[in-house]
């Protein structure tokens, strides 16, 4: 009984031999058909080798929420961050902001639409950090119209090339200068100064623009 546990130890040891110069024969990388790595305390070189890398995120899409070049999709109160690339995508963020456009920086001139981002706290979000800050994008539509351009009609900045109307109110509103609006144009801005008497003789009215020229020369139309 003795001789024969002798024997199936010895057998076992050579089985067991076998086995890891088998190992050592697996294909270049050290990773098994199944995708498993070995035993860490195998070696240190050995797991280095075989360790796949972390999956990325494309780059410029994810990392942070609506950061400057990416894009959103159709809606100005319900909105979500897709591939610039995707046919969801409908416009492109032109400059993002932290805090609330009233205390925060202007939007570029040409921008077609700002998008108010209100602070989150999920489990998990984009960065992982679990939280979205308040901020808002200054976002320009991939497609034509564009709102935001000289005489488009809109856009979140009055700016020299728009047309306004009276509202009857003492203020004016922004139309498209071409008719295509609701309201013609009665006024076109053509010049940004910085105090009333630079504007030229034919100015009809004057426009807040805001900047370092905050205000706009108007003529009748």
């Amino acid at each position: 009984m003795r001789e024969r546990s002798s024997v199936g130890v010895v057998c076992g040891l050579m089985a067991l031999l076998g086995m890891l110069l088998t190992g050592c024969q697996s294909p270049s990388g050290g990773v098994a058909e199944d995708g498993r790595l070995g035993d860490p305390a195998a070696g240190g070189t050995g797991r280095a080798a075989t360790t796949s890398p972390a999956p990325t995120r494309p780059s410029g899409y994810g990392a942070v929420f609506l950061a400057v070049g990416e894009c959103s999709s159709f809606g100005t109160t319900s909105f979500t961050e897709v591939p610039c690339a995707g046919e969801r995508a409908a416009a492109r963020v032109v400059a993002r902001h932290q805090g609330t456009v009233r205390d925060g920086p202007r939007c570029p001139a040409t921008t077609d639409f700002v998008l108010h981002i209100s602070e989150q706290r999920p489990s998990s979000d984009e960065d992982g950090d679990g939280a979205v800050p308040q901020g808002y994008a200054c976002m320009r539509n991939l497609q034509p119209p564009h709102p935001g351009d000289p005489g488009g009609g809109g856009g979140p900045r009055t700016i020299v090339g728009d047309c306004v109307y009276g509202s009857g109110d003492g203020q004016v509103r922004e139309t498209a200068c071409d008719g295509a609006g609701e309201r013609k144009p009665q006024y076109k801005v053509v010049r940004a100064v910085t105090e009333r008497a630079d504007c030229p003789g034919p100015t009809a009215l004057y426009v807040r623009l805001g900047g370092k020229r905050p205000v706009g020369c108007a003529r009748p139309l």
